[in-house]
């Protein structure tokens, strides 16, 4: 299966979004700039245009200036946003460690942030957690630890930098080493996630057991209508941003095209009736769905 490359869907959606201050002129939200700033990079290689990576730099800017703090990045930009999650941090350090491969600079930005924020959420043998306050001076109220974090960690350090970063690798390379035999995923952007996760190093164990597992829960979750259902047992619940996610985790592992192909084409016209109808996430997502470009180890 060869992997999207549907450039003019998104150079079009990107004018779109940028003329109705969705994104990037929008507020910032680090996931989905994580994912934007992928997509940049990938339309500057694809076309061969400047632009898209002088847009790349101007985004990492802002998203410094606006949600930077002295110790890693919060959130989002709106007033409910605050905080600091691992996994979307680790997003970050991936799109950083892309935007790094044309402009050296940002790798070492990278290492930096890693520096600033592993200590405070990995607890060596225990867990990453979730979902730290905004100062990382503790865990965020009512949360503890992620089951993917670990894994998140694991693959953007070993991206980033495999030897400036070989204390902070070998931290997570244990915590995936107790949890992945037993990590059982059920929900759809998890399971697309994991499978993205599991082409970088796709002969590790735990690559290969969350692949089968995945790909197996995923199956179940499809309705034929044209997506995949948020969890097992919610078969009529449905979200285009995390669809979109399951659909660079089956291009990643060259699973199930015709799924992808079909999900792609129900939400270009479903409408939710809420907020995600025109929220970014939906329409960057969109993008990499469309083209994900260096979200897959073998572009370019």
């Amino acid at each position: 299966m060869a992997a999207w490359k549907d450039t003019p869907y998104v150079i079009a959606k990107l004018a779109w979004m940028r003329a109705e201050g969705i994104w990037p002129n929008g507020l910032r939200y680090l996931w989905t700039d994580a994912f934007g700033l992928v997509l940049l990079v990938s339309l500057h290689v694809e076309t061969g245009e400047r632009k898209y990576l002088d847009e790349a730099e101007s985004l990492a800017a802002q998203v410094v200036r606006i949600l930077g703090r002295p110790r890693g990045i919060r959130i989002g930009e709106a007033p409910d946003r605050d905080g600091q999650y691992f996994h979307y941090l680790a997003m970050w350090l991936y799109a950083l460690g892309i935007l790094g491969r044309h402009i050296a600079d940002y790798k070492r930005l990278g290492v930096e942030l890693v520096r600033q924020i592993h200590g405070p959420f990995v607890q060596p043998g225990r867990g990453v957690f979730w979902k730290m306050k905004e100062d990382l001076s503790g865990p965020y109220p009512g949360y503890g630890f992620g089951a993917l974090d670990a894994f998140d960690g694991y693959v953007s350090y070993r991206l980033l930098d495999e030897s400036a970063l070989a204390e902070e690798i070998e931290d997570m390379r244990r915590l995936i080493g107790r949890m992945a035999a037993d990590l059982h995923i059920t929900q759809d952007l998890g399971l697309g996630m994991m499978l993205w996760m599991t082409q970088f190093f796709p002969e590790e164990d735990w690559a290969r057991t969350q692949r089968t597992r995945c790909l197996k829960t995923l199956d179940e979750m499809w309705v034929d209508a044209g997506y995949f259902c948020r969890e097992p047992h919610a078969r009529r619940v449905r979200f285009a941003f995390t669809n979109y996610g399951v659909s660079v985790g089956l291009q990643a592992v060259n699973a199930m095209p015709r799924r992808v192909a079909d999900l792609n084409a129900y939400f270009e016209t479903h409408r939710s009736g809420d907020e995600y109808d025109r929220d970014s996430i939906t329409h960057v997502m969109a993008c990499s769905s469309h083209f994900p470009g260096y979200l897959l180890r073998n572009f370019a």
